[in-house]
């Protein structure tokens, strides 16, 4: 399986990062499946960075093969989704960035691809509506909703298959809205879709 994940997808995440780019078609980027952390598993923080940022996301599950698929049909290639988290090293990924450099790194190393319980597409609504948040110690630190996205998931799904095959369990974490942040050891994160909680995790 692989992870393709969307930058970029949500305006005001866009602002809060001074990134002022008008996009015609969705940015990607590819995460190993080495990144994937699931299960309520503990997330370690790395001794590589200093600056771990969460990104909350909502994660669609591709549940067949496909290679440029239409975007009118991309809703036959999956039918469960979640949230989950896309971890970022910013203090890394800056640098590397500022350098000209590829910033994979900082996006796909282990443990970076939170993934939450996945649930069927018909239990957790319209995906072109669906309202998701992250909790922090019991605090709401970030929501947004897909109504949102710049590119919805059948535009991103019909754009990356362009590119990539799609395959069975392939995951699409597709961006994060406004309210990233820091995280710390000890902090206990919590996201769910609505009001039904699908992700629960210490920071260790």
């Amino acid at each position: 399986m692989k992870i393709i994940a969307v930058g970029m997808n949500y305006a005001n995440h866009n602002k809060e990062m001074h990134n002022s780019l008008l996009l015609s078609e969705p940015v990607l980027f590819i995460k190993p499946d080495s990144a994937l952390l699931k299960d309520g598993k503990p997330f370690f923080l790395p001794d590589f960075s200093s600056n771990i940022h969460y990104e909350t996301e909502l994660v669609v599950k591709i549940n067949r093969i496909g290679k440029n698929i239409a975007e009118q049909f991309a809703h036959r290639y999956y039918d469960e989704v979640t949230v989950g988290i896309d971890f970022t090293a910013r203090d890394l990924q800056t640098e590397l960035r500022n350098k000209g450099l590829p910033w994979e790194i900082s996006k796909g190393f282990d443990g970076a691809a939170v993934t939450g319980e996945f649930i069927p597409l018909s239990e957790a609504g319209d995906i072109q509506n669906l309202s998701f948040h992250l909790d922090m110690d019991g605090e709401t630190v970030q929501k947004g909703n897909t109504a949102e996205m710049l590119f919805p998931a059948d535009k991103i799904i019909a754009y990356a298959s362009r590119f990539f095959t799609l395959k069975m369990g392939d995951l699409i974490y597709t961006g994060t809205p406004a309210g990233v942040g820091q995280v710390n050891i000890g902090d206990h994160l919590q996201g769910y879709i609505g009001n039904r909680k699908l992700l629960d995790f210490y920071v260790r």
